[in-house]
């Protein structure tokens, strides 16, 4: 696909598409900024479009360009595979505000996308694949030997027959550790005209120039994993299902599991419940170090209602990478976390419980 048309045509599709699309007022959350961005792509992947449409109000309204990052984020993260074409027009409206602004305006695009996404298939293989490549044990000395090998070299694994958490760590490498750092690998310099020349080898051009386009605006390696993925799924049955999600419990203006990882008072949070009676809290301390414990038990928690999705698309590819990230990929402390799960999934209820007193004391924005 030459670049300029084909990302000309995706905006003209999204143009079509947002004028015949009747946005719904704007109508933003108290919350804080980094609840809000949980809140909406938590909500995205549940199919909760008025809590999707109100945190991104939010975000719109308090920080426009972590609203269009978030977007760019959940595009390849969680829609993916599942609906190419709306990544494809996502991408397409990253382009900046002036292009927006001739798309219909920023809350008009915002609110398209959001509704699209919350209610469009799902596919978030890409993200397990960066987790079974950057955790898994079994890839600890892939991680250690490519980050020491030649551009050539890289580019060869690439277009492969390797198992796909070695051709990622390769194409990883390849599009620059220093560009996308993680503590689980070397850090060193890429080459990306060498990354996009092996995935033009091997893949259709239109795929490459979303993989290229979706990093581009993105700066995530997300995009370079769906694409490696994508030839895959032609070959494979396929089913839509819906996840087996936890019954929502409302903290504040907000379900629970809004309150993660990735926010102070969902930090504040998972700190409370392991110093608690819980069967969790006591496994918790008895296997995991204490600077590690809120950071995994945080991670399990994702696992149980974090990653929770309306509309999966099932394929075998996708159900490993799956399986393996929930029950493998959780650090050299939990090898299985078939025991840590099943207690976390008995003790949400005082999870929730205990979030609800911790935002007592918040408060909403901050």
């Amino acid at each position: 696909m030459d670049e300029v048309k084909g990302i000309q045509a995706a905006r003209h599709r999204l143009h079509e598409a947002v004028g015949s699309f009747r946005p719904p007022p704007p109508q933003p959350l108290d919350i804080f900024l980094y609840l809000a961005m949980s809140a909406m792509q938590k909500a995205i992947r549940r199919g909760r479009t008025e809590l999707a449409l109100q945190a991104a109000a939010t975000l719109l309204e308090q920080s426009p360009e972590r609203l269009w990052r978030r977007l760019a984020c959940i595009a390849f993260e969680d829609v993916g595979l599942g609906d190419l074409e709306l990544v494809t027009l996502a991408t397409a409206a990253m382009a900046g505000k002036r292009v927006r602004a001739l798309l219909g305006g920023e809350w008009a695009v915002a609110s398209y996308l959001v509704c699209r996404m919350a209610e469009t298939t799902k596919c978030r293989a890409a993200d397990d694949l960066l987790l079974v490549a950057e955790n898994h044990l079994a890839f600890q000395t892939e991680r250690l030997q490519l980050g020491f090998s030649t551009i050539r070299e890289l580019a060869q694994v690439v277009s492969s027959c390797e198992p796909f958490p070695v051709r990622a760590l390769a194409a990883w490498y390849l599009l620059g550790t220093d560009r996308r750092p993680s503590p689980q690998l070397v850090r060193r310099r890429g080459d990306l005209a060498a990354l996009f020349a092996a995935l033009a080898a091997i893949l259709p051009p239109d795929l490459v120039e979303i993989a290229r386009e979706g990093h581009r605006r993105s700066g995530e390696v997300l995009p370079i994993f769906m694409a490696l993925l994508s030839p895959h799924l032609q070959h494979e049955p396929v089913s839509v299902e819906d996840d087996d999600a936890p019954p929502e419990t409302m903290v504040g203006p907000v379900p629970g599991f809004c309150l993660d990882l990735y926010t102070r008072p969902g930090r504040a949070a998972l700190a409370s419940l392991i110093e608690g009676p819980t069967r969790t809290a006591r496994w918790v301390r008895s296997h995991i170090p204490p600077r590690q414990r809120v950071t995994f038990l945080g991670t399990i928690i994702f696992r149980l209602e974090g990653g929770c999705v309306q509309s999966r698309l099932r394929w075998r590819i996708a159900d490993h990478l799956r399986r393996v990230t929930d029950y493998e990929c959780n650090g050299a402390h939990c090898q299985d976390a078939t025991e840590i799960l099943g207690l976390a999934q008995a003790d949400l209820g005082e999870l929730n419980a205990i979030r609800a007193e911790v935002m007592k004391g918040w408060g909403h924005v901050s």
